[in-house]
């Protein structure tokens, strides 16, 4: 427990300071750091905290209590002041801060900058230029945008190279798909289903009811009637989608509109609505780390530099529900405008329609924020259920608050694995997860493997010193063995070596069966339990999380056993090669001057390689047809 220090005299390191833009850090007495924040005048505001605290808010007293200790870094504006802090909040994650609770990067849908662009789904905004749209809080909203725009303007959904030679398939008899692959479509006309996308995405609909409605028109004129039936169906799927894109405002104006609810816990939500065009096409909601004393300006004011730090849209204009200190608010409107490349402004309605707008998506934060917390409880519910009954089914000392579970992985006795994945309240806690390459045993001897592993993970239980502490020394209060009677008592014969003793259990995926050292007859768990699901969702996990690492392990040897003894090819040519060609197959099927278009493969190596490799059939691929078993 961090106990609290008489604060040094900082007086003299204040007066030092530039009055400068720039990033500080506050520090406990362990050296933590417990709040990150921006200023324009360094100086200025860092003394703020060490004066009279007399009328500071309880979080700011509360936080300065805990200073024993403080950084600054200097930055040439405000603006990479606020973008210095952004940085700092991610790495750190400190304590006083406001942050959005999920620090994964959201899903947006991009068109891909090719000549025959595609529309997916990514969490990575590179400026390559592709358009890009969102973000979605999740990946589901933006596959069923995907799919949605897919049928309404029909688009390639493979990445393979376009000939217009190529063989058509599924998706084009299904009407999802033009195929340019085969030739079945114009550019020009492709182009077009990916224009009206990006217009519909952009809130452009009326536009695209235009055009749609000129081209079914003059098709018809034509005497061209199956085209102008398609065009007829297309405009009607259209409409009824835009039908449930509510006109907002009549100037056609674009701007995001953002409200916020508190929870009495600290809890906090942050609802932000996209209006493009003055239409209402999209909105989303955003749990956000908060503390019961944060004020509604300031969660918006770090929800505002969070969300829009990776956003691949800024609108010209934000509506938001609270103000924000007019020195916070310039700062940000100015980093805002350039990433933006244009004016951007932030405006606090106090009355008419904008108002309205806000009071809307404010009560909408707070349905969400209430449905958040209802399905938290309810999830804590069913996880407490799942321990309770699985400690009393299994007549276990205590809750089972930490559950590891071990399963090995081979394919024809072939790169064995293992792997070891820990849950903890009945929740992943995927840094706790290990691997193990099993070192022992020849062949597919799981009982071995099993035996080589649980004595390993407890040795080093045993063994740990104070350097190792939290990786090891944390015991489970349960063991899974996956696998029966024999993988169990392999892992109970590991234990007696190793002279420690854990609750621990076997469970077969046949019949659900678990089995406890000692008991002949096995347990079955009711079919409908929390317990079961419990169970069967880390061994799960365990399952895929060794058949990934072993995956991964024999495709290394199946590249180290054709490529690392041909002559002229060292770590950096193979990688060059797998960097380009992903497999030995295709590799194979590549022509002399495509393998000599790598960096670094000249004529020589592409012939050595070509010949060790072959076309001819007795050379066996070892990459393919891996199975997950």
């Amino acid at each position: 427990m961090t106990t609290k220090n008489p604060r040094p005299d900082f007086s003299t390191r204040l007066s030092s300071l530039a009055t400068r833009p720039g990033v500080y850090l506050m520090k406990d007495a362990d050296g933590n750091v417990i709040y990150v924040g921006k200023a324009i005048s360094l100086r200025n505001r860092v003394r703020s905290y060490f004066q009279s605290q007399r009328h500071k808010d309880p979080k700011t007293r509360e936080l300065v209590s805990h200073i024993v200790d403080f950084e600054v870094i200097r930055t040439d504006t405000a603006t990479e002041a606020l973008i210095l802090e952004n940085v700092l909040i991610k790495k750190y994650l400190p304590k006083y801060n406001i942050m959005l609770k999920d620090s994964k990067t959201y899903p947006y849908i991009r068109i891909t900058n090719e000549e025959w662009p595609r529309v997916i789904s990514t969490r990575l905004v590179v400026q390559d230029g592709s358009q890009y749209f969102g973000p979605y809080t999740s990946a589901s909203s933006a596959y069923k945008t995907i799919n949605l725009l897919n049928r309404l303007f029909p688009y390639r959904k493979c990445d393979k190279k376009i000939t217009g030679h190529d063989e058509v398939c599924l998706y084009y008899h299904m009407h999802q798909c033009t195929a340019p692959c085969i030739g079945a479509v114009s550019r020009d006309d492709y182009m077009k289903s990916i224009d009206a996308t990006a217009k519909f995405l952009s809130g452009k609909g009326d536009e695209i009811v235009k055009e749609t409605e000129q081209e079914m028109l003059t098709a018809a004129e034509e005497l061209n009637f199956e085209r102008a039936a398609e065009l007829r169906d297309r405009l009607q799927a259209v409409n009824h989608v835009l039908e449930r894109q509510k006109i907002v405002i009549d100037t056609g104006s674009s701007a995001d509109i953002i409200g916020v609810s508190k929870g009495e816990g600290g809890d906090a939500g942050v609802q932000i609505s996209f209006l493009r065009h003055g239409k209402m096409i999209g909105s989303e909601f955003f749990p956000m780390q908060a503390r019961v004393d944060d004020s509604e300006a300031d969660i918006l004011q770090a929800f505002v530099t969070q969300f829009y730090e990776d956003a691949a849209i800024v609108p010209p204009r934000l509506v938001m529900q609270y103000a924000m200190l007019p020195e916070e608010s310039m700062m940000i409107e100015e980093w805002l405008s350039g990433k933006r490349g244009g004016k951007v402004t932030i405006h606090v309605p106090q009355r008419g329609n904008q108002l309205g707008l806000v009071r809307m998506v404010a009560k909408s934060a707070a349905e969400n924020l209430e449905q958040s917390r209802i399905k938290h409880l309810s999830d804590e519910m069913k996880m407490t259920a799942a321990m309770t009954e699985l400690a009393e089914a299994l007549d276990l000392p205590r809750m089972p608050r930490r559950i590891e579970c071990f399963d090995n992985s081979n394919i024809q006795g072939t790169s064995p694995v293992a792997s070891m994945v820990v849950f903890e309240d009945a929740r992943p806690a995927k840094k706790e997860y290990r691997r193990f390459s099993i070192k022992t045993v020849v062949g597919a001897d799981d009982f071995a493997s099993m035996k080589e592993i649980i004595t390993r993970r407890f040795r080093r239980a045993k063994e740990a010193d104070e350097e190792t502490e939290g990786k090891w020394t944390t015991l489970p209060d349960l063991v899974i063995i996956d696998g029966g009677k024999g993988q169990l008592n392999a892992a109970l014969e590991a234990l007696a070596e190793v002279g420690m003793q854990v609750p621990i259990c076997g469970l077969a995926k046949e019949q659900e069966e678990i089995f406890l050292p000692g008991r002949s007859d096995s347990i079955m768990l009711p079919r409908d339990s929390q317990a079961l699901f419990l169970v069967q969702r880390i061994r799960d996990e365990a399952h895929r999380f060794a058949i990934t690492y072993h995956r991964n392990t024999r495709r290394k040897n199946a590249f180290k056993s054709q490529l690392d003894d041909i002559p002229g090819i060292g770590p950096n040519r193979k990688k060059a090669l797998m960097k380009h060609f992903g497999s030995i197959k295709a590799m194979r099927a590549a022509t002399i001057d495509e393998i000599t278009a790598v960096d670094g493969i000249n004529q020589s190596v592409a012939l050595a390689l070509k010949s060790a490799i072959g076309d001819t059939s007795s050379v066996k691929e070892q990459t393919d047809g891996i199975s997950e078993s």
